[in-house]
């Protein structure tokens, strides 16, 4: 299957991976649709409907959308965890729901999982919980979307904007410490992620897998 004159939806923030897969789905002929914040509120099923309305029938629909919610146990809010699972976990339900019944049989959703998924680290315990519902959600989905597939891309540490909250020096420090111990020795790009979502969209024998591209992160 080729992405030329399909439609992908690619809903996100304007940069980042988001921005990255909307690139490489463009180069690969795709029509591609971006929905910000501006245009779709995923935590509203009500925002999701009325865009689904809006677009009618999409090949794909690829959702990078979180609301990061870090913190040890101690420091977490409930609206922060809340606000966590809402956006990644319970909006692809919504997303399915809505956008699904327009779709083509070989169409496919792909979501934004995350190696906290996999290893538990300091300040990532709503983050990694969060993750883990995903991972298990794309299994549930694609048994009952099928035969429309349901894929997740699981990054590691990507240098992205999502990392700059913590200022320029501890970022540093993070991504130099995470380099010289991860087994590929350096830190994701949005560009790694995004061919390996333009890899789920293809891959037409593939569904209910969260694909780790992550530097073998969890490893270590």
């Amino acid at each position: 299957m080729s992405l030329e004159n399909r439609t992908v939806l690619v809903i996100g923030r304007s940069s980042g991976i988001a921005r990255a897969v909307v690139a490489a789905a463009t180069a690969a002929g795709a029509k591609v649709v971006v929905a910000g914040r501006d245009e779709v509120d995923v935590a509203d099923e009500a925002s999701i409907a009325a865009l689904a309305s809006r677009l009618g029938r999409v090949d794909h629909v690829v959702s990078t959308a979180s609301a990061r919610a870090r913190g040890s146990v101690e420091t977490l809010t409930p609206e922060a965890v809340l606000a966590s699972f809402t956006v990644k976990a319970i909006a692809p339900i919504f997303l399915a729901k809505h956008f699904a019944p327009m779709m083509p049989p070989d169409g496919s959703f792909v979501f934004l999982s995350g190696a906290s998924a996999r290893k538990a680290m300091p300040g990532m315990l709503a983050v990694g919980g969060t993750n883990a519902a995903l991972d298990a959600l794309v299994r549930g989905l694609a048994v009952e979307l099928a035969p429309l597939r349901v894929n997740a891309v699981s990054p590691g540490t990507i240098d992205t904007g999502a990392y700059d909250a913590l200022g320029d020096a501890a970022k540093a420090d993070l991504f130099a410490a995470r380099s010289a111990t991860n087994p590929v020795r350096r830190i994701g790009a949005a560009e790694d992620i995004a061919r390996a979502v333009l890899f789920a969209l293809d891959s037409t024998f593939m569904t209910g897998v969260s694909l780790a591209v992550d530097g073998g992160e969890p490893l270590v």
